[in-house]
C-alpha cells in the first residue's frame, strides 16, 4: 500500500473539490485531491456561472480562462423561469456565463496542475478515521495521513455517511431529466443562441415543463424536462430515448428529428441540508452538504463558493494564523447561505403551477416580478450577489461583498490573485500583518469610509478596527502582529 502525508485531503474532484484544492495550493498548503473516476467524464452537466461566481474567479485571475471556454453570455437570470435582471448590483459581471461543467472543471484542473498538484484519479475514498492529531484516509491501495479531510464527494457523500451526519430536508414528489440532444436540424421554434432566459422553458400541463438551451455546437441542445407531480419508482433508472423524444415532441411537435442523444441524467426534487458541516477534523462542502432541485441554476455556484470560503480559513489554521473559532465560521456562514438557497428553490418550485389557483398565483407573481425592487431582490438571491456575512459591525459595508472598482491601471480584483487579505486605504498605512497587502486607493465603494479590510474571498472583514481576523503564527515576522 502506498503511504503519503498531506496537510489536507480533498475527496472529490468536481468543481467544489477542484476549487478548494486550488485555494489551498495557492496558500502553500500540501493538498491531496482524490477522485474515484479514472478520468473526467466530459459531460456538460451544469451549464452556468452566476455573477458572484464570475467575481470569485476574477479574484483569482481565472475568469478569462473560463470565458475562453464558454459558449454564451446570458443577460439575465431567472426565478421560477421568470427572467430577472442583474441591473443595480454594482458588478462588472451582470450576466450568467454559459459554460458546461466539464469546462469549468478543465479550467480549474489546468490551474491546479500549474500549482504542482495533480488529481489522483481512480482513488475512491473507502475509509477514514480521525484522532486529536489528524485524519487517516484510505482510498484503495493508497493511505494518506493528513491534518484535515474535506468531503466534496457529491450528494451521496461517503464522507457524510461515515460521519453519520443527518441529511435533513424533504423528499420531493417529482423528478426531472437533463439531456444533450443533437437534432438533424434545429426545430423552427428553438432559439439558436442563449442570450436570455425568456421563453427558454414552457409548460403545457400542470406540473410539467420542458426547457431548451442551444449549446456550443451546431444543432446541439440541452433539453431539460420534468414532472413535479409524478416520480418513477427508481430515480436511478436509465433515462430512455423514448422519454427524451416524448419531451421534444411535446415542445416542438413530431416534426423535430433527433439525430443523437449524447447524454441523459435523471434528478430529483429532493431538498436536503447536512445538519453539520464539520465533525472535528472533517468537513463537508458542495453537494455533500446540500442538494436541491436545480431551479435558478445555483448548485455548482453554491459549491464553488463553499470552497472559496473554506480554503483560506483552513490555510490560516494550518499556519497558526487563525484566531479561535475561525474554522467554525465556515459552517455558520455557508450553512446559512445554503439554507437560503434551499428556501428560494422551494419558493420557485411552489410557483410551478399544479392547479388553476396556482396558475393565477404565478400570473400575479410574474406581474410583481416586473417591479424593479422585486427584480433586484430576486436576482440577488439566485446570483449570490446579496450574500452578506455577520461581522458585529453596523456599517452597511461590513460583511458585504466588495464591488470591483478601478484601482490604478487595473481593478481591485487584481489585488486578490495571491489569496491574501487586502487593506484598501485612502491614506498611507503600514501592513498590520505580514499576510495583508496594503493598497492605496483614491476612493472606495463606500465614500464615507477611509479604509476597509477585505478577506481573501472578497468580503469586507472590517470597516474600522482591523483586530481579530488573523493571529501571528510561527512563520510570521512580527510575533505580536494581529489583524
Amino acid at each position: 500500500m502506498e503511504e503519503l502525508t498531506a496537510e489536507v485531503v480533498v475527496a472529490g474532484a468536481g468543481p467544489t473539490g477542484l476549487m478548494l484544492a486550488n485555494e489551498l495550493a495557492l496558500a502553500g498548503v500540501d493538498v491531496q485531491l482524490l477522485e474515484r473516476m479514472h478520468e473526467r467524464t466530459g459531460l456538460s452537466k451544469a451549464l452556468n456561472l452566476q455573477p458572484r461566481t464570475a467575481e470569485i474567479l476574477d479574484l483569482r485571475g481565472l475568469l478569462g480562462r473560463a470565458e475562453n471556454r464558454s459558449f454564451a453570455t446570458v443577460a439575465d437570470g431567472h426565478f421560477a423561469v421568470i427572467p430577472v435582471s442583474y441591473t443595480g448590483w454594482n458588478t462588472r459581471h451582470p450576466y450568467q456565463l454559459g459554460i458546461p461543467q466539464a469546462e469549468v472543471e478543465a479550467t480549474l484542473e489546468e490551474r491546479l496542475a500549474e500549482q504542482g498538484v495533480r488529481v489522483r484519479r481512480g482513488h475512491e475514498l473507502t475509509a477514514f478515521s480521525q484522532d486529536a492529531a489528524g485524519v487517516t484516509v484510505t482510498a484503495g491501495d493508497l493511505r494518506v495521513r493528513a491534518a484535515y479531510l474535506v468531503g466534496c464527494d457529491g450528494g451521496r457523500s461517503a464522507v457524510r455517511k461515515a460521519l453519520n451526519i443527518p441529511f435533513e430536508g424533504t423528499e420531493g414528489r417529482g423528478h426531472g431529466v437533463s439531456a444533450d440532444v443533437l437534432f438533424e436540424a434545429p426545430p423552427p421554434e428553438a432559439p439558436t443562441k442563449w442570450r436570455s432566459m425568456d421563453k427558454m422553458v414552457t409548460s403545457r400541463s400542470p406540473g410539467k415543463f420542458v426547457g431548451v438551451i442551444p449549446l456550443n455546437e451546431p444543432n446541439l441542445y440541452r433539453v431539460s424536462f420534468g414532472d413535479r407531480l409524478h416520480r418513477p419508482e427508481n430515480l436511478r433508472a436509465k433515462v430512455t430515448d423514448d422519454e427524451v423524444r416524448a419531451a421534444v415532441e411535446e415542445r416542438f411537435g413530431p416534426e423535430a428529428k433527433i439525430a443523437e442523444i449524447r447524454w441523459a441524467s435523471r434528478f430529483s426534487d429532493d431538498s436536503r441540508l447536512a445538519a453539520k458541516y464539520r465533525v472535528d477534523r472533517v468537513f463537508l462542502a458542495g453537494d455533500a452538504a446540500h442538494i436541491h432541485f436545480p431551479a435558478g441554476g445555483q448548485g455548482l455556484n453554491l459549491g464553488v463558493q463553499d470552497a472559496m470560503n473554506l480554503g483560506w480559513k483552513l490555510a490560516a489554521e494550518l499556519r497558526n494564523q487563525a484566531p479561535p473559532h475561525l474554522l467554525d465560521t465556515y459552517e455558520s456562514e455557508r450553512r446559512e447561505v445554503a439554507k437560503q438557497v434551499l428556501d428560494n428553490v422551494a419558493a420557485q418550485n411552489a410557483l410551478i403551477p399544479l392547479t388553476k389557483d396556482q396558475l393565477a398565483l404565478r400570473a400575479l407573481f410574474r406581474d410583481l416580478a416586473e417591479l424593479p425592487e422585486v427584480q433586484h431582490h430576486l436576482s440577488g438571491l439566485v446570483s449570490g450577489l446579496s450574500i452578506k456575512y455577520g461581522t458585529g459591525e453596523t456599517h452597511p459595508a461590513a460583511g458585504a461583498r466588495l464591488p470591483d472598482f478601478p484601482v490604478g491601471d487595473g481593478f481591485a480584483s487584481d489585488r486578490f490573485h495571491k489569496g491574501k487579505f487586502v487593506l484598501l486605504t485612502k491614506t498611507p498605512a503600514e501592513p498590520p500583518h505580514p499576510e495583508v497587502e496594503v493598497v492605496e486607493v483614491s476612493e472606495l465603494p463606500w465614500p464615507d469610509l477611509e479604509k476597509i479590510l477585505v478577506r481573501p474571498d472578497g468580503y469586507v472583514a472590517s470597516t474600522g478596527s482591523t483586530s481579530g481576523w488573523l493571529s501571528a503564527g510561527s512563520g510570521t515576522h512580527h510575533p505580536e502582529a494581529r489583524l
